[in-house]
Protein backbone atom coordinates (compact mmCIF):
# COMPACT_ATOMS: atom_id res chain seq x y z
CA UNK A 1 0.00 0.00 0.00
CA UNK A 2 2.98 2.54 0.44
CA UNK A 3 4.15 1.48 -2.31
CA UNK A 4 0.94 2.37 -4.19
CA UNK A 5 1.24 6.04 -2.51
CA UNK A 6 4.32 6.59 -3.53
CA UNK A 7 3.83 5.86 -7.10
CA UNK A 8 0.47 8.25 -6.77
CA UNK A 9 2.62 10.61 -5.67
CA UNK A 10 5.00 10.91 -8.21
CA UNK A 11 2.74 10.71 -10.73
CA UNK A 12 0.62 13.74 -9.28
CA UNK A 13 3.86 15.61 -9.18
CA UNK A 14 4.62 14.72 -12.54
CA UNK A 15 1.87 15.98 -14.05
CA UNK A 16 1.42 19.00 -12.14
CA UNK A 17 4.89 20.12 -13.23
CA UNK A 18 4.21 19.65 -16.51
CA UNK A 19 0.99 21.59 -16.38
CA UNK A 20 2.60 24.72 -14.39
CA UNK A 21 5.40 24.33 -17.46
CA UNK A 22 2.98 24.59 -19.89
CA UNK A 23 0.94 27.63 -18.13
CA UNK A 24 5.08 29.27 -17.78
CA UNK A 25 5.11 29.16 -21.72
CA UNK A 26 1.86 30.79 -22.50
CA UNK A 27 2.57 33.75 -20.42
CA UNK A 28 5.98 34.91 -23.12
CA UNK A 29 8.49 37.28 -22.07
CA UNK A 30 8.66 38.85 -25.51
CA UNK A 31 4.58 38.68 -25.89
CA UNK A 32 3.59 41.62 -28.46
CA UNK A 33 -0.17 40.82 -28.21
CA UNK A 34 -0.78 41.66 -24.34
CA UNK A 35 -4.42 41.49 -24.94
CA UNK A 36 -7.40 40.49 -27.12
CA UNK A 37 -10.66 41.38 -25.90
CA UNK A 38 -13.60 40.72 -25.62
CA UNK A 39 -13.48 37.01 -25.77
CA UNK A 40 -16.13 35.60 -26.73
CA UNK A 41 -16.66 38.89 -28.94
CA UNK A 42 -19.63 39.31 -30.27
CA UNK A 43 -19.38 43.02 -32.62
CA UNK A 44 -16.40 43.97 -32.22
CA UNK A 45 -12.67 42.72 -30.80
CA UNK A 46 -9.71 44.98 -29.31
CA UNK A 47 -6.45 43.79 -29.95
CA UNK A 48 -3.55 45.93 -27.76
CA UNK A 49 -0.19 45.45 -28.52
CA UNK A 50 3.37 45.96 -27.07
CA UNK A 51 4.58 49.85 -27.09
CA UNK A 52 7.74 47.62 -29.08
CA UNK A 53 5.72 46.07 -31.72
CA UNK A 54 7.14 46.64 -34.73
CA UNK A 55 4.83 48.86 -37.13
CA UNK A 56 5.93 46.73 -40.35
CA UNK A 57 3.72 44.17 -38.71
CA UNK A 58 0.67 42.87 -39.89
CA UNK A 59 -2.62 41.31 -38.30
CA UNK A 60 -4.21 38.64 -39.57
CA UNK A 61 -7.53 37.37 -38.86
CA UNK A 62 -8.30 33.66 -40.30
CA UNK A 63 -11.60 31.84 -39.85
CA UNK A 64 -10.83 27.99 -38.12
CA UNK A 65 -11.30 26.62 -41.35
CA UNK A 66 -8.52 28.86 -43.02
CA UNK A 67 -10.24 31.60 -45.07
CA UNK A 68 -8.22 34.67 -44.72
CA UNK A 69 -10.92 37.01 -42.97
CA UNK A 70 -9.29 40.35 -42.23
CA UNK A 71 -5.34 41.84 -42.46
CA UNK A 72 -4.42 45.11 -41.14
CA UNK A 73 -0.71 47.30 -40.53
CA UNK A 74 0.27 47.68 -37.02
CA UNK A 75 -0.25 50.89 -36.74
CA UNK A 76 -0.99 51.91 -33.16
CA UNK A 77 -0.65 50.30 -30.18
CA UNK A 78 -4.74 49.69 -30.16
CA UNK A 79 -6.27 48.24 -32.89
CA UNK A 80 -10.15 48.13 -32.31
CA UNK A 81 -12.30 45.37 -35.33
CA UNK A 82 -15.63 45.48 -36.43
CA UNK A 83 -17.22 41.94 -36.65
CA UNK A 84 -19.40 42.17 -39.19
CA UNK A 85 -21.85 40.04 -40.86
CA UNK A 86 -18.70 38.02 -42.37
CA UNK A 87 -17.79 37.02 -39.04
CA UNK A 88 -20.06 33.90 -38.11
CA UNK A 89 -20.37 32.70 -34.30
CA UNK A 90 -17.10 30.06 -34.20
CA UNK A 91 -13.49 30.24 -33.34
CA UNK A 92 -11.12 31.87 -35.29
CA UNK A 93 -6.84 32.73 -35.58
CA UNK A 94 -5.09 35.78 -35.56
CA UNK A 95 -1.37 36.14 -36.28
CA UNK A 96 1.24 38.64 -36.06
CA UNK A 97 3.28 38.26 -39.37
CA UNK A 98 6.45 40.29 -40.30
CA UNK A 99 7.63 41.70 -43.59
CA UNK A 100 8.80 38.07 -44.87
CA UNK A 101 5.77 36.29 -43.38
CA UNK A 102 7.19 34.91 -41.00
CA UNK A 103 4.59 34.12 -37.97
CA UNK A 104 5.77 36.65 -34.61
CA UNK A 105 2.80 35.46 -32.55
CA UNK A 106 -0.96 34.06 -32.76
CA UNK A 107 -3.86 33.29 -30.92
CA UNK A 108 -7.57 32.47 -31.44
CA UNK A 109 -10.61 34.01 -30.06
CA UNK A 110 -14.51 33.10 -30.11
CA UNK A 111 -17.00 35.01 -31.83
CA UNK A 112 -20.81 34.24 -30.10
CA UNK A 113 -23.53 36.20 -32.54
Amino acid sequence: MKYLYTILLFGFIALGSSFVAEREGDMLVNSKIIKAYPNPATSYIVFEFDKSVDRSYSLQIYAFYGRKMTELHIIDSKININLDDSYMRGLYIYQLVDQSGKIVESGKFQVNK
